[in-house]
């Protein structure tokens, strides 16, 4: 019997050594373990840190707007047209668009400056694009003090516009030592424009394409002037492209004269000058496009007279 006890008590404590054995090399495991995940929590702690210490956390700055449009309400303002507005961001500010304007009197064509320009240029594409212009007549031209046809008015009152504004861009240089009867007779800034007393102008040249507005700073919308001869105007308005073909159908414009009905002053005390141009201009069809058209249109049609309208402002 003793024998067979001994082997007992021996294979009890091999089994006990065997469990031992095991609970030590799980703890053994568990500690390595746990040494392996607190290693880990401390690299991602220090890499957490690197990264906020550099500013990794931090908000994407928020883009500005390239152009900021400000609204008007048409219910207040009959003469605004709602188009909706403008995109305000990646706005084009560098090469060229090109601008067709096709009117019963012939086809003109112009190269525009987003890089001078980029909201006039931006806003101009954008009404192009709601065909905003189209079937739109040229109400007013100038053929004295200064020398251009202007359009742009989606109605007949010469006030009209989109319901937007938009800020001036470029501008012609300032003449230096303008003298105070510089200022010429179309500019509604001789009475509506606070900076008018200083006697401001600048030389908009022949075949240029600027905003026209009311002469308040940053109140353009649609209306715009072509310049067919070298004119002082106060520096107001923001040159946004210049004519390549075409010219010489303003000149036939031109030349029909106009009836003079804004030589006198209006009800607000500005006399714009000029008058509706005797030759009608309907723009048929107004496109901006970043490649050159393919031909220029055939020759126009035979002028009519045009039929007076309401007295236009300046404003755009």
């Amino acid at each position: 019997m003793a024998p067979s006890k001994s082997r007992q008590r021996a294979l009890a404590r091999a089994k006990a050594e065997r469990q031992i054995a095991r609970r030590a090399a799980a703890a053994r495991k568990r500690r390595q373990w746990q040494a392996g995940i607190g290693g880990a929590v401390v690299l991602a702690l220090v890499v957490l840190g690197t990264i906020w210490a550099a500013g990794g956390f931090k908000p994407a700055p928020i883009k500005p707007d390239d152009c900021a449009w400000t609204a008007v309400d048409p219910n207040t303002d009959t003469n605004a047209k709602s188009v909706g507005l403008p995109p305000t961001k990646n706005i084009p500010k560098s090469g060229s668009e090109h601008l067709t304007i096709t009117t019963n009197q012939g086809t003109i064509s112009a190269l525009l400056d987003p890089a001078k320009a980029p909201c006039t240029v931006a806003s101009m594409t954008y009404l192009a694009g709601k065909k905003f212009f189209d079937n739109t007549t040229c109400g007013r031209l100038s053929t004295s003090g200064s020398f251009v046809l202007q359009c742009g008015d989606p109605g007949t009152s010469g006030k009209g516009g989109p319901a937007y504004r938009f800020k001036t861009e470029y501008t012609p240089p300032v003449l230096p030592n303008p003298s105070p009867s510089a200022s010429p007779s179309p500019s509604p800034s001789a009475s509506a424009d606070p900076a008018a007393p200083s006697g401001a102008t600048a030389t908009y040249s022949r075949g240029v394409i600027a905003t026209w507005n009311d002469g308040t700073p940053d109140s353009n919308g649609s209306q715009f002037i072509i310049v067919y001869q070298d004119s002082v105007l106060n520096p107001n308005y923001t040159v946004f492209g210049t004519v390549t073909d075409g010219l010489d159908v303003v000149d036939k414009v031109a030349k029909g004269g106009q009836d003079g009905a804004f030589s006198q002053a209006d009800a607000t005390g500005v006399a714009l000058g000029g008058g509706h141009p005797k030759i009608t201009t309907t723009i048929q069809s107004f496109t901006i496009s970043d490649t050159a058209p393919t031909a220029p249109a055939s020759a126009p049609p035979v002028s009519t007279p045009a039929t007076p309208s309401a007295s236009p402002s300046a404003k755009s």
